[in-house]
C-alpha cells in the first residue's frame, strides 16, 4: 500500500462532503430540507436554542442545507476549493480552518442576524476558505503571483456579498463573519513551510478571540 499516496489524498475534503450529503439525505427522509422541524432536528442555527445552551448549533449548521440547489452549489465549491487548500495546508490544518471559519461566521450571524430566522449551510466555512486565500496574499505580499491570486478571491468575496444584499433569505452576516475569520485564521495558521511573523499571528489571534467572545455575548443579550 502506497502510504504517501494516501497521505496526499484529500481525505478531509471528501469526509466533509460525505457528512453534509448524508445529513441532507437524512433531512429528505425525515420531512424534507424545507421543513422547519427537520432543520431544527438536523442542527440548524436557531438563536433561541443557542441562548438556551445549545452551543453546538454554532457548529452543526455547517453540515445542514436547505434545498437541492443549496447542497449542490456548496458541495461543488467545497470540492474545488477544499482539495486545493487541503493539499497546501495538510488535513488537520485544513479542517481547523474550515470548522473555525464556520463557527466564526455563525457567531457573527448570532450577534447581528435576524434572531427569528433559521439558518444553515456550509457557506460560512466556504467564505472562510475564500478568506484564507486573501490571507495568503498578505503572508506572501512580496510575491506578485500570489498577490494577484489573492486579489481575485477578495473580489469574489465582494461580489458574493453584493449579491447577498439583493437576494432573499441569505445570511449575509454569516458570510461576512466567515470571510473575516478565514483571513485572520489564514495568518494564525500558516502553511507548514512558512510562518508569518509572531507579532501578526499574535494580533490576529487576539482579534479572533475578542471578536468571537464579543459576538457570543451580543447574541446572548
Amino acid at each position: 500500500m502506497n502510504w504517501q499516496k494516501i497521505k496526499n489524498y484529500p481525505i478531509a475534503t471528501y469526509g466533509l462532503l460525505i457528512i453534509q450529503v448524508l445529513v441532507f439525505l437524512w433531512e429528505q427522509t425525515h420531512g424534507g430540507s424545507y421543513n422547519t422541524q427537520t432543520l431544527i432536528q438536523a442542527g440548524a442555527k436557531v438563536d433561541s436554542f443557542i441562548i438556551a445552551g445549545q452551543w453546538w448549533r454554532l457548529i452543526t449548521p455547517i453540515f445542514v442545507h436547505i434545498g437541492w440547489m443549496h447542497i449542490l452549489l456548496n458541495s461543488l465549491t467545497l470540492y474545488f476549493v477544499g482539495i486545493h487548500l487541503e493539499l497546501m495546508y495538510g488535513k488537520m490544518r485544513f479542517l481547523i480552518l474550515y470548522l473555525l471559519s464556520g463557527i466564526g461566521g455563525n457567531l457573527m450571524s448570532f450577534a447581528l442576524g435576524n434572531p427569528e430566522t433559521i439558518s444553515a449551510g456550509a457557506s460560512t466555512s466556504l467564505f472562510g476558505l475564500f478568506g484564507v486565500y486573501v490571507a495568503l496574499g498578505i503572508v506572501f505580499r512580496g510575491n506578485s503571483g500570489v498577490k494577484q491570486w489573492s486579489n481575485q478571491f477578495l473580489v469574489l468575496i465582494f461580489l458574493n456579498l453584493v449579491t447577498d444584499l439583493f437576494a432573499g433569505n441569505i445570511d449575509i452576516w454569516g458570510h461576512v463573519g466567515g470571510a473575516l475569520s478565514g483571513v485572520l485564521l489564514g495568518i494564525v495558521i500558516s502553511l507548514p513551510q512558512v510562518k508569518e511573523k509572531f507579532i501578526w499571528r499574535f494580533i490576529s489571534t487576539l482579534l479572533l478571540l475578542l471578536g468571537w467572545i464579543l459576538f457570543y455575548f451580543m447574541g446572548v443579550n
